[in-house]
């Protein structure tokens, strides 16, 4: 059973995505929230994210949403270092400080600025050692980050009880399609 599930994805500038006004952004929110439905009612407790921009705040939004029904849901925000938003614009760096005020959890894993690539594979070994599946937004046919992140989840699978889960570029037009009819109706 998944109690904590950790879920990432690709940043929003790696999806061609630079505001949340993109039409895009409310699908890959409908298919987060309907993956977590189906969590929640097989016992889901915590999402875990790392508060990287882009799959990962989307889901934070998701969970706050969805807390109205399911209060019980609770989301952590474990960030590889110390002010990951320092470079980003006022808009992205206020809609980060919301969703770390609405955190039943937040800490930094490494409680230092950034110092190298090692504080990503460190966040990674952590993430999968205290959760027990991870939800990946990705797609084989475009690259981009994730696929260490579902690299490394798959090796640890292998060894270990744990499911790791994707929302595909298939799975995003199935719920892209299924949203335009539910508007036309």
């Amino acid at each position: 059973m998944l109690k904590r599930l950790v879920i990432t994805g690709y940043k929003q500038h790696e999806l061609g995505i630079f505001d949340d006004k993109h039409p895009g952004v409310q699908y890959i929110k409908k298919a987060l929230e309907n993956r977590l439905r189906v969590l929640l009612d097989e016992g889901l407790e915590w999402v875990i994210i790392s508060g990287q921009l882009g799959i990962e705040t989307w889901a934070a939004e998701v969970v706050l949403d969805l807390q109205e029904e399911f209060p019980e849901l609770k989301y952590a925000v474990l960030t590889p270092f110390l002010d990951q938003e320092k470079k980003w614009n006022e808009a992205k760096q206020e809609k980060y400080q919301m969703i770390l005020e609405n955190a039943d959890f937040h800490r930094s894993l490494t409680n230092r600025p950034y110092e190298a690539p090692w504080q990503f594979i460190e966040k990674n070994k952590f993430f999968l050692r205290n959760s027990d599946g991870i939800l990946i937004v990705y797609d084989e046919e475009m690259d981009g980050s994730p696929k260490y992140t579902k690299k490394e989840a798959e090796l640890y699978a292998e060894k270990n009880d744990y499911e790791v889960m994707t929302i595909t570029a298939d799975d995003l037009r199935v719920v892209t399609e299924e949203e335009q009819m539910n508007e036309w109706d």
